[in-house]
């Protein structure tokens, strides 16, 4: 438990386990300084190595970043290499910068679009990670929430057509077991900077009976205390998930 201040009195924070955080905003943020969208994107992949440690020195235990939509290739293709550059960057310093934290990183998404460089790294990233016991960091790119249900109900279709499962077995759980999440728990909160107010197709199975939080402040600008306002507030909320 942490004790966080609000309004000049203490309250007693309820972490949640999961967090989902769609970072957004970069190039607004950009634009309003004059800048070019790359240098938002380069401010907003900075403030995403702080937000993951302090979310990890604060003990939650999954923390999953929205990075590249699957429809975000239908950006222009000068941004969209400066991404793909920026996402190998990141990656090749996440080897040697998260190998002396106890951090899981595990990347969420179809990897098939990507570069065989950018390919291998996330393969070598996730091998590396793989016996660290703290948080999950799950980083989305290329992912799509409807794609993920889509690539899940597949899946289930190809087992029963070999006569592996009947069409009668498949349930709630049989699809989130087919999901890039799968072991995983839901997120318990799903925060969206940057003053827009929808999930864009972030988790869309996994979000429920999620709590939404949306914040009028670009990625960029999005700090430690934001994130303490948004989990002040969520501790506030009484989760009942259809019952009373």
């Amino acid at each position: 438990m942490r004790w966080l201040k609000k309004e000049n009195h203490k309250i007693k924070n309820q972490l949640p386990v999961h967090i989902g955080i769609i970072m957004d905003g970069n190039g607004r943020w950009a634009k309003k300084r004059g800048l070019p969208r790359s240098a938002g994107h380069k401010s907003g992949a900075n403030n995403f190595r702080k937000i993951t440690r302090y979310c990890s020195g604060i003990g939650i235990k999954y923390l999953t970043i929205y990075a590249f939509s699957t429809e975000n290739w239908k950006r222009p293709e000068e941004e969209v290499k400066f991404l793909m550059n920026l996402f190998e960057q990141y990656i090749k310093e996440a080897l040697s910068d998260f190998q002396k934290e106890n951090i899981r990183i595990i990347f969420l998404g179809d990897k098939s679009k990507f570069s065989t460089n950018l390919k291998n790294l996330i393969d070598e990233v996730e091998k590396a990670s793989k016996t660290k016991t703290g948080m999950t960091l799950n980083i989305a790119m290329n992912y799509g929430g409807r794609d993920e249900i889509v690539k899940a109900v597949k899946s289930l279709g190809e087992e029963v057509k070999k006569g592996k499962i009947s069409p009668e077995e498949i349930d709630e759980e049989s699809i989130a077991g087919k999901l890039y999440t799968c072991g995983q728990p839901d997120p318990d909160l799903i925060i969206r900077p940057s003053g827009e107010y929808r999930l864009s197709n972030f988790l869309l199975w996994q979000s429920a009976y999620s709590e939404l939080i949306f914040m009028d402040i670009l990625w960029p600008d999005f700090s430690t205390k934001d994130l303490d306002k948004a989990l002040n507030e969520y501790s506030s909320r009484n989760r009942r998930f259809g019952g009373i």
